[in-house]
């Protein structure tokens, strides 16, 4: 017998494709959905770019038979159809007056007709709700990543002293067969001796471990101050590899050290002609017009963790007296080493020869980054950070964010490094706070 997957509006807001990732199933659309999707259609958003593309694909497959009785699918062998009924049975307890009540009617008549039915929302409280009229119900798994496995950048390798003792001679050493990624580090570890070690980077194009181009550099005067942060700084110096992302808790230099890298990049080694940085404001697309003052003026009330951050390594290459940090931001700023843009005003932009960095990306969805990154032009570099325990977005979580997507999706390819960063370095109450908060 074919389930029947409900679809909850929030799935096809986050991705219009979920009509088609059923397989052989039946999927029912209720026509409340239909009326949620019809209030979005309009927004200059990527809600509404989904909106319009569900509205796009069902108008597509009217040509294929009646959507009402259901129309085959001939790609994955299923059905979908739109379910025009919407009442509530005065058993279930629920109010008529909401649209999602009306929503889980639709589950809750196919499973008293006999129907195996599972209900797909994004809402939490939608799940809960659904359950409790014992009605299954599941999260939209597709673009989910099993974080509690989620790819580190690096791993330990224990082996002889002699043979890490040779490494670091000559920079360079065989690896024992395994399933190494590119760009991933290893902590080579004597087994004698635990505090004998060495930080190597696996080379797709030799199969060995190969030494660190730069192991000791200072970007923009800071030093790392762990290993996570050490591979950080080794992957946004290397030109070749176009994609970084730094996943990691507050606290543990994310923002900091892309910044720096960013800032040696441009200001000193002028490989780049520009920092662009920017953060995503909820929801992606949404405008800025409730905060008060010019564009410039709005962005710089939302980019004040930037501005921190930036002070910060000013501080640290202060070089001249008499001029004020203010003063060295804003000068880098006004000629254009610096920019700071919203991520609404990305989109449709071809972004060459710059160092980009997309902070707080874990409030977008695999979607949206994708758009972002997207954008990148020739000879161009982007670092997405953030912390996937601190989502704004209440469709998104840990496992379901475009920034842990976007990690898991690109381990293999040979332009893309990741670390997952775990010690909290801001301030001893800082790390605590992270750590047991």
């Amino acid at each position: 017998m074919r389930k029947a997957f409900i679809l909850d509006t929030n799935v096809l807001l986050h991705n219009a494709q979920a009509l088609f990732s059923f397989t052989d199933n039946e999927v029912v659309i209720p026509i409340d959905v239909l009326e949620e999707l019809d209030r979005f259609k309009t927004e200059n958003t990527d809600l509404g770019r989904n909106a319009r593309e569900a509205a796009r694909e069902l108008d597509r497959l009217r040509s294929g038979g009646s959507l009402v009785e259901g129309v085959p699918i001939a790609q994955t062998g299923g059905i979908i159809r739109i379910d025009m009924k919407s009442e509530l049975s005065r058993e279930s307890g629920l109010r008529e007056d909401t649209r999602d009540n009306r929503i889980l009617s639709v589950a809750c008549r196919l499973k008293d007709a006999g129907r195996k039915v599972i209900f797909v929302s994004k809402d939490i409280n939608g799940r809960i709700k659904a359950d409790a009229l014992g009605v299954k119900a599941m999260d939209y798994e597709k673009q989910k990543v099993n974080f509690d496995e989620f790819y580190k950048g690096w791993r330990s390798l224990r082996m002889k002293g002699v043979d890490i003792d040779a490494f670091c001679n000559a920079r360079k050493l065989p690896l024992p067969e395994g399933d190494y990624r590119p760009n991933e580090f290893l902590l080579l570890v004597d087994e004698a001796d635990e505090k004998h070690t060495a930080l190597a980077r696996y080379s797709a194009k030799t199969g060995g471990a190969v030494g660190l181009i730069h192991a000791g550099t200072r970007p923009w005067g800071i030093s790392p101050r762990n290993l996570e942060q050490q591979i950080a700084v080794e992957l946004l110096l290397d030109d070749a590899v176009q994609l970084v992302t730094l996943v990691g808790c507050a606290g543990t230099g994310k923002t900091l050290i892309a910044l720096a890298a960013g800032l040696e990049k441009v200001a000193r080694e002028h490989v780049y002609e520009k920092l662009l940085v920017s953060r995503p404001i909820m929801p992606l697309g949404k405008d800025i017009g409730f905060l008060p003052g010019t564009k410039d003026e709005k962005l710089e009330q939302w980019m004040h963790p930037i501005f921190d951050n930036l002070k910060y390594l000013m501080t640290v290459r202060r070089t001249e007296k008499g001029i004020t940090i203010d003063r060295m931001i804003d000068s880098l700023v006004a000629s254009g080493t610096v920019e700071l843009e919203a991520l609404t005003y990305i989109r449709g932009r071809s972004i060459p020869r710059q160092f980009i960095i997309v902070d707080e990306a874990q409030n977008l969805t695999p979607h949206e980054i994708k758009t972002i990154v997207s954008r990148v032009g020739e000879a161009s570099k982007m670092v997405l950070t953030g912390d996937p325990y601190q989502i704004d977005n209440p469709y998104l979580d840990s496992s379901s964010n475009g920034l842990t997507y976007t990690a898991e999706r690109l381990k293999d390819q040979g332009l893309f490094g990741h670390v997952l960063l775990a010690k909290s370095e801001r301030s001893l109450l800082a790390s605590i706070a992270a750590e047991m908060l």
